[in-house]
């Protein structure tokens, strides 16, 4: 059996990033995978802007600082900054053109205003410094910088950075098609009576959301009976329709498990098996054009088995560069000692102490691959190597549940922040040329 960083490392080298792009407005651009890098054609901010509500003063050539200064011109946003003589005031509002000759912006609650027979005046009560509150042209962007790059999963700060430099539409990779479908006779759909020895299809809704949350276009072609002839039928059918096929069910060596077989009779089988609990029976190959993901049929274990390989597998395929989920050290509240030969991954939940530190407790108690509560109420993932013991106060590797999302920054939530001197941040990269040099599934540091 393969370890979890293996089968991450074969699966990643695996993915074929795409390469049908198309260009799309920033509006329809939510979620998609940036082809090409952004290069702003403009400079932000475009012209000196002030950064306060308050007075620009012209002070060139002034040997020392006047006690006031004669308000000649009133810029607000939007407006024209003309020029501005020296020794002289402007009243200014945040976002207005710098005028001309203006060396520093002074707030205006750090002055006095007063108006008399020959105009406004304007004292300063306070030192200034050159420069002061006044943001230069190009400060935030350089006009030809780049500003995205591509392999980017492209969210609001992103679209919102494109607008900002009057871009309207963006190159993006296509949207990878997803067919999934279930096996087992004894899966039946919520709303229908169970008879005996049935049970409710809770991977179809699990999987098809885990796998439109990547941005993909999932089609759910339902239940497949146990039979080899309706798995090779609908096996043949969705990989002719689709990019990638997942199943649910089918890929152990029961007699029942047809999946498996069927996909070594239509194509190739590459990875099967993981040294992972809950999930071992894990498959990937190819069938015609399209790839082939098997999970298996205990809904935690294909929750678990997709968060860790399916996922990244689908992100690389996508053409996102940092595809591994993140990870970072975190302290544990709970006893647990690993038994046999796999890695296992426990469900837990998020908890902050009296002095503001993470703290991570059992989801549930029960934690077998049959609870699915314990995934219901889990925050993430702790990475147990096999025969470990934790006690109250280990630190332990920990997976957010939102760090298996398309962008890092944004799984990093203020629990996280108030608990940053217990937790020391890590990422994985591509396992293909990762920015930070470390091998597939290392910590960045």
């Amino acid at each position: 059996m393969l370890s979890v960083e293996q089968a991450q490392t074969e699966l990643v080298r695996l993915a074929r990033v795409m390469t049908d792009t198309e260009s799309c407005s920033l509006s329809a651009c939510d979620g998609r995978v940036l082809a090409k890098g952004l290069v702003s054609p403009i400079a932000v901010p475009g012209f000196d802007n002030s950064a306060m509500d308050g007075y620009a003063l012209n002070l060139s050539g002034l040997p020392d600082m006047p006690d006031q200064f004669k308000v000649v011109a009133r810029i607000a946003a939007g407006q024209a900054g003309g020029s501005l003589p020296a020794g002289m005031a402007a009243r200014i509002f945040t976002g207005a053109p710098v005028p001309d000759g203006c060396d520093v912006v002074v707030p205006q609650e750090e002055t006095d205003s007063e108006t008399g027979p020959q105009g406004d005046w304007v004292r300063i009560k306070s030192p200034v410094r050159p420069g002061q509150h006044v943001r230069r042209r190009g400060e935030d962007i350089e006009q030809g910088q780049t500003i995205l790059l591509p392999g980017t999963a492209l969210l609001a700060k992103h679209l919102a950075l494109a607008a900002s430099v009057g871009v309207p539409t963006l190159d993006v990779y296509r949207s990878l098609k997803v067919g999934i479908f279930f096996t087992g006779d004894e899966l039946v759909e919520p709303g229908s009576p169970l008879d005996e020895g049935q049970i409710y299809n809770s991977n179809r809704y699990a999987i098809g959301s885990l796998v439109r949350s990547l941005g993909c276009r999932l089609t759910d072609y339902g239940i497949v009976r146990d039979s080899r002839e309706a798995t090779l039928a609908m096996l043949e059918r969705v990989s002719a329709e689709n990019d990638v096929v997942i199943t649910s069910g089918g890929v152990s060596v029961g007699e029942e498990d047809h999946v498996r077989a069927a996909v070594t009779q239509l194509g190739t089988l590459g990875v099967w098996q993981v040294a992972i609990k809950p999930g071992k029976p894990f498959a990937f190959g190819r069938i015609g054009q399209a790839d082939f993901i098997g999970l298996p049929g205990n809904p935690v274990s294909a929750f678990v088995t997709f968060l860790l390989l399916a996922n990244p597998f689908i992100k690389r395929r996508q053409g996102i560069e940092q595809c591994l989920p993140l990870r970072f050290e975190a302290v544990a509240d709970f006893v647990w000692q690993s038994k046999g030969r796999k890695r296992e991954f426990i469900r837990v939940s998020e908890a902050v102490d009296q002095s503001l530190s993470l703290r991570l407790k059992l989801s549930t108690p029960g934690q077998g691959a049959g609870v699915m509560s314990s995934i219901a109420l889990a925050d993430g993932l702790v990475d147990v190597p096999p025969g470990a013991s934790i006690e109250p106060g280990s630190r332990v590797v920990y997976y957010p549940m939102r760090g298996f999302q398309g962008d890092h920054a944004e799984a990093e939530s203020a629990v996280f922040c108030a608990a940053a001197r217990v937790a020391r941040y890590c990422t994985g990269n591509t396992g293909v040329s990762g920015q930070d040099g470390s091998g597939p599934g290392q910590c960045a540091g």
